[in-house]
């Protein structure tokens, strides 16, 4: 089974990454069901400090052309991203508007 690995940061301020822990304690139904409806099979999110790493595994039919055509069409993924953005912030690096970064594995045992 495909698995990504993608960083992104929060916000550097306690009371925001409170919220964003309570947010994802219990997603909202509509953005778990988009979720699996793309073909995501597993995924979690860790923190360290203001600084998330999401693991996703995906079965043989998922692509990120269609689940970023899916998330765009559901007006519920719309809201749900537009509220996470208030806790998020891009990588260093990134473009505008970029959100989670794929990480390159460089080491696998």
């Amino acid at each position: 089974m495909p698995r990504y690995c993608f960083a992104l940061d929060l916000k550097d301020d306690p009371a925001l990454i409170a919220e964003y822990e309570e947010h994802h304690k219990k997603i909202w139904p509509e953005i778990e069901q988009s979720i699996t409806a793309a073909g995501v099979t597993n995924m979690q999110i860790y923190r360290w400090a203001n600084r998330l790493f999401m693991v996703m595994e995906v079965n043989e039919e998922f692509s990120f052309e269609k689940k970023n055509e899916m998330d765009t069409a559901n007006p519920k993924v719309q809201e749900w991203e537009t509220l996470m953005w208030k806790y998020q912030q891009a990588l260093p690096g990134t473009k505008q508007g970029e959100k989670w970064q794929p990480m390159q594995e460089i080491f696998s045992l």
